[in-house]
């Protein structure tokens, strides 16, 4: 990590640090608009840390972009700051304008409106923070393919209010004759491109709230005493810490090839790879650290719920590992390589073999 984004690192998880606590999380629980935490990000233009400077953005890349991610779910973050910069990444890369209203993304491929002349029409489940934004990036379809489209919520016909399991928004919205704001025709390369995008996102920011699971059943191990010691002298308890140690730092390398092959344009099965490790991770993680916890680890009042609800979320949310493992069977299935050459050969000799999906 550059020096320069090492320094935007810090100043980020300082403001989360500072102004993201577990009451600020709640919030969620009811349905509020954290607005201060969005007004923060907003005053220190971190909104626009990968925007172009054309467009009045910072320009960063997607390397300092999905590090931010790792601290969003490092810290619960309660607002769309995944969602709005990655919604904003996507209409660049297609060629149209980013957005400076609050935006989310939805692209779903079992999910794509009709689209007529200029205008949508149709229904889409479990977008995210809708109520909360003024447009949506997602898919369209006509005679012509598949679009990106970017829509506004004042012209929608209606939002249903509905949340996964850690109580983010994940609305119902009904398009009626909708008028579209900007829209371009994508192949299916860029499609794909895409979908990769909105999965190393997701796999970020469920690496962040791994590491936070990890860090407070270390705390807690330290700071529960049962028979007159800290529980983390325990044999079993010990056990428990290292799976964890050992799935947070298999989760941390993971991803961060994932960051360093997307963002040297290198990337072939990293996305697919991270996506599968991180849902196995998941598992292991809160298991364990629940376990450490025991009945305290389960109740509302401690914070440790916040997290494992969102892994547990995040898992089975937009592209899963199922998806990456039928598309990378596919390549293997359509490649001529006999399957014990593919698993044994150094990975330089499968790229240039097999490629990515």
């Amino acid at each position: 990590m550059s020096e320069m984004k090492e320094m935007i690192f810090e100043v980020v998880e300082k403001m989360f640090k500072n102004h993201v606590e577990k009451e600020t999380v709640d919030l969620l629980e009811d349905g509020k608009w954290v607005s201060d935490v969005w007004g923060i990000l907003q005053d220190n233009e971190m909104l626009n840390v990968a925007v172009a400077e054309q467009y009045g953005g910072a320009g960063g890349d997607l390397d300092d972009l999905f590090s931010l991610y790792k601290l969003v779910g490092k810290y619960a973050v309660p607002v769309p700051f995944v969602e709005h910069t990655l919604a904003n990444v996507i209409l660049e890369k297609v060629g149209l304008t980013p957005s400076t209203n609050k935006i989310t993304v939805l692209i779903d491929e079992m999910q794509t409106l009709t689209l007529q002349a200029d205008s949508v029409s149709g229904e889409l489940y479990n977008v995210p923070w809708a109520r909360h934004v003024q447009e949506l990036v997602t898919l369209a379809k006509n005679g012509q393919g598949l679009h990106i489209v970017k829509l506004s919520f004042a012209r929608t016909s209606s939002i249903t209010p509905q949340s996964n399991l850690a109580a983010e928004p994940r609305d119902k919205v009904v398009f009626e004759q909708v008028q579209v704001l900007e829209q371009a025709v994508i192949d299916v390369q860029q499609l794909t491109q895409i979908l990769k995008l909105l999965t190393a996102a997701t796999v970020a920011t469920m690496a962040g709230a791994i590491d936070k699971a990890y860090e407070l059943t270390i705390r807690y191990s330290k700071e529960r005493e049962q028979f007159g010691r800290p529980i983390h002298r325990f044999q079993l308890v010990q056990q428990h810490i290292a799976v964890l140690a050992g799935e947070a730092v298999l989760t941390d390398a993971s991803v961060d090839n994932m960051i360093t092959a997307l963002a040297e344009g290198r990337e072939q099965n990293e996305v697919a790879f991270a996506r599968l490790r991180i849902d196995e991770s998941s598992k292991i993680v809160a298991t364990s650290a629940h376990q450490v916890h025991a009945a305290i680890g389960v109740t509302h009042e401690h914070s440790l719920h916040q997290y494992t609800r969102r892994l547990w979320a995040w898992r089975d949310e937009g592209y899963t590992s199922l998806y990456w493992k039928k598309q990378m069977a596919q390549t293997l299935l359509q490649s001529d390589m006999d399957l014990w050459t593919l698993m044994t050969q150094p990975k330089q000799m499968y790229e240039t073999q097999i490629g990515g999906i």
